[in-house]
């Protein structure tokens, strides 16, 4: 059946099943019959295209083990080298060599010619000039997803292929299409089960099985993954009507996508895309169903990926952003160099993380792809999204070209009903804006608890004579003005006055969570209506109030649970591991009832604490001893109620309904709010003081969606995150985090309302002395 979908048979060619096409390149790299340097036949060359995945780069790994000579092509040097070509050469030597390049790039979508492949085996194009045999390995993982690949006229040598990337299922198996006619060639060393003829375990012998793939197969196959590939193709062929329409289809709805997107303006004319093609999206045969590009603001600076990605998930939008395991195609289309890589790996930027601006220039990109399965609903939902996000009110009409409708009405078969009434794309959807709440059902507690005054006043000699604050401008006291904690992550805020602080934060901040059926903690990304549990602690009777609306208060106690029947597990929490333990069935029966899905409250076991990782402690001095409650980041979360209120501004002009401060406060879910004079001066502190306390500052807090869930009744409003990232300058930082600097004294630390806050700024930031009286 698979072989049929790529027309071709068994007398051509061999199928081995393999995990993916990751395992079926590098099984091509360790069974390819190269000839290494140093022996008397000229050697072997394995050569591929710069534009190509990661997995087939990594091939010359092998090589190089081998002794075999890599050497990497570019498209240019390759298109060159077509225009260039010779008359088939008659060659007398037969040093074998291997040249991979992708039927389509996975970055960009550019459809590489098919032409090549039996060009460069009869020697008419040669990747390099060197004496020899060359055989083609076509990366075919990106190109058969949406495009037909006709086997009986483009005669690849090895061409490995991923199920799951054609039907989206089965995601652990792949396969190596085989030409039959250097089947024999190949060479292995290992022999795993179901692959010998015969051998002996008490002396070298070992004879392989005849046929092909059941030498290559070691072990036993994913079986019953390849009984789901009949019914792939089957089901595939019947919503269809088989793979030329698949092309069809994507290609209509990624060059209507395309024409759209590289026509959005700004007002002052400036493009809000940056597309990066090789081509015009005018023809399938050569572009592919992917748009990569980056978004730009009105003054034509990228907007990092990692922020395009979160605003995209609010629309319910996934995209790939990155370099998408392809470096050199990367490089090529933005412009980042050699040194340029291995500079921005020693500033600390890894593949796949979320650093997606080094001075100002994108380290990656953002990319879109369509499957049969895409609809021009879909298309348009991408480009409203683009528009809602990028461009006001005002500016929304999107220049519409006939011709895009006229092409997808007439690429796409009749039965595809997305296409029967392609309406003109319409302006910004109005957003309903829900009614904003003002009464505040946030607990207030004090602790009724001071320190004796000769050591209150030790201690404040102490602090005054260590962290000298640096004045600002102006010299205004900065005070605390609310405490929040959230003794359950992602529940509602206990409000207090004052209250103690432990070696982890806030006491009993974010001590417990909640988890799912499978153990995996839950927030109000995936269940909004957290935010309507309410905790409160009672220090005095040493229990955990939890209330919600329509339920009975249960409660908790805050000791510990030392007994024998308590089983400590292991739960994660972001990228850090912790011990927790169960708080048992009536807590679990009362958050399953309210959330109306099986889950259970857990909480985090003193035993073994969670130590902060590199990133949270980059900087601190006592980094090796911080320890983590159940937070993703840092011990305390700080906001400004100053950067409030010019935030407040720029969603107010968005909203039409009055914004209350005390909402947005409650949005941000921070662990200390202060009141300083001028918004955002906390994101130039390296540290703070509180009264006794000292504060390590580790770095902005990244804003995610949670912000958009309203705090009072779990609705959500995409508008939150839209503003905060163009008040910001295209980033979602609000708020800073702080650590603990510990402190030795005979008594518990206490936070309170009302405290001054002496901040120490960066070294790089510009300081005004005291004057006296500020002193």
């Amino acid at each position: 059946r698979i072989l049929q979908h790529f027309n071709t048979t068994a007398e051509d060619y061999t199928i081995i099943f393999t995990s993916g096409c990751t395992a079926a390149l590098k099984l091509v790299a360790e069974a390819f019959p190269w000839i290494p340097e140093g022996t008397k036949q000229p050697s072997s060359r394995f050569c591929y295209l710069t534009d190509s995945h990661t997995s087939v780069v990594g091939m010359r790994g092998i090589t190089a083990s081998m002794n075999v000579l890599s050497v990497p092509i570019t498209p240019k040097e390759m298109l060159l080298s077509e225009k260039n070509r010779l008359p088939a050469e008659e060659q007398n030597c037969t040093t074998p060599h291997l040249f991979s390049y992708p039927a389509q790039s996975n970055f960009s979508g550019t459809k590489y010619p098919l032409s090549w492949i039996q060009d460069i085996k009869s020697g008419k194009l040669h990747p390099i000039k060197i004496p020899g045999k060359w055989f083609v390995l076509l990366d075919a993982a990106s190109y058969v997803s949406s495009s037909p690949l006709d086997l009986g006229v483009h005669q690849a040598d090895f061409i490995p292929i991923s199920f799951y990337k054609i039907f989206g299922f089965p995601t652990g198996l792949g396969a190596l299409l085989v030409n039959n006619r250097i089947a024999p060639l190949l060479r292995k060393t290992y022999f795993g089960g179901g692959t010998a003829a015969a051998y002996l375990a008490g002396e070298d012998f070992y004879f392989p099985r005849k046929s092909i793939a059941e030498r290559f197969e070691d072990g036993t196959v994913s079986f019953l993954d390849i009984i789901a590939v009949k019914h792939g193709f089957d089901v595939l062929e019947k919503l269809t009507g088989g793979m030329e329409k698949i092309k069809q289809h994507t290609f209509a709805l990624a060059h209507y996508t395309y024409t759209v997107l590289s026509v959005l303006k700004y007002a002052n004319g400036a493009p809000v895309v940056r597309i990066y093609s090789d081509t015009d999206f005018s023809n399938p045969d050569v572009q592919g169903p992917i748009i990569n590009f980056n978004v730009l603001d009105e003054n034509g600076e990228v907007i990092g990926f990692s922020q395009v990605d979160k605003m995209a998930s609010l629309y319910n939008i996934h995209v790939r952003t990155g370099c998408f395991c392809n470096t050199g195609a990367c490089q090529m289309h933005l412009g980042i160099s050699n040194e340029d890589i291995q500079r921005n790996l020693q500033t600390g930027h890894v593949c796949g993380d979320d650093i997606d601006l080094i001075d100002g220039r994108p380290t990656g990109s953002v990319r879109i792809s369509f499957g049969y399965m895409s609809s021009f609903e879909d298309a348009q939902t991408f480009l409203k999204f683009i528009i809602a996000t990028r461009l006001s009110k005002l500016d929304t009409e999107i220049p519409f070209q006939s011709s895009v409708i006229k092409l997808a009405t007439e690429s796409v078969p009749d039965d595809h009903a997305s296409f029967n009434s392609a309406d003109k794309l319409s302006p910004i959807p109005h957003i309903l804006d829900r009614e904003l709440r003002n009464n505040s059902s946030v607990t207030k507690t004090t602790v009724n608890w001071q320190p004796p005054d000769a050591e209150a006043e030790s201690i404040r000699a102490a602090v005054s004579e260590t962290a000298v604050p640096t004045c600002r401008r102006g010299g205004k006291p900065i005070t605390v003005t609310n405490i929040y904690l959230y003794p359950i992550k992602s529940c509602s805020a206990f409000e207090v006055t004052e209250w103690p602080v432990g070696n982890q934060g806030l006491l009993y901040d974010r001590n417990w969570m909640v988890v799912n059926q499978n153990g995996v903690c839950m927030t109000q990304k995936q269940e909004p209506r957290l935010c309507l549990v309410n905790p409160s602690i009672d220090l005095k009777q040493k229990i955990m109030v939890i209330r919600a609306e329509g339920m009975d208060p249960i409660s908790v106690s805050l000791e510990e649970s030392t007994g024998n029947e308590t089983v400590i597990c292991e739960s994660k929490v972001c990228s850090h591991r912790v011990k927790t333990y169960d708080c048992g069935e009536r807590i679990a029966d009362w958050f399953s009832s309210f959330l109306g899905h099986p889950c259970r409250l857990i909480r985090q076991s003193s035993d073994t604490k969670n130590t902060s990782h590199q990133k949270s402690t980059k900087g601190l001095t006592s980094a090796t001893n911080i320890s983590l409650s159940l937070v993703n980041e840092a011990q305390y979360l700080l906001i400004n109620v100053a950067s409030i209120l010019q935030l407040k501004e720029h969603i107010s002009a968005r909203l039409e309904e009055p914004l209350e401060i005390d909402e947005l406060i409650r949005r941000f879910r921070a662990n200390i709010v202060i009141s300083a004079p001028e918004s955002f001066e906390e994101e130039e502190w390296a540290e703070i003081s509180i009264g006794a306390l000292r504060f390590q500052v580790v770095g902005p807090c990244s804003r995610c969606q949670i912000i958009c869930i309203d705090q009072q009744s779990g609705e959500r409003n995409k508008e939150f995150l839209q503003s905060l990232s163009a008040a910001r300058g295209r980033k979602t930082n609000f708020g800073i985090y702080l650590m603990n600097q510990p402190w030795r004294s005979s008594f518990p630390d206490i936070l309170s309302v009302g405290s001054q806050v002496l901040p120490v700024l960066k070294e790089n930031t510009e300081i005004q002395p005291p004057t006296s009286s500020e002193e």
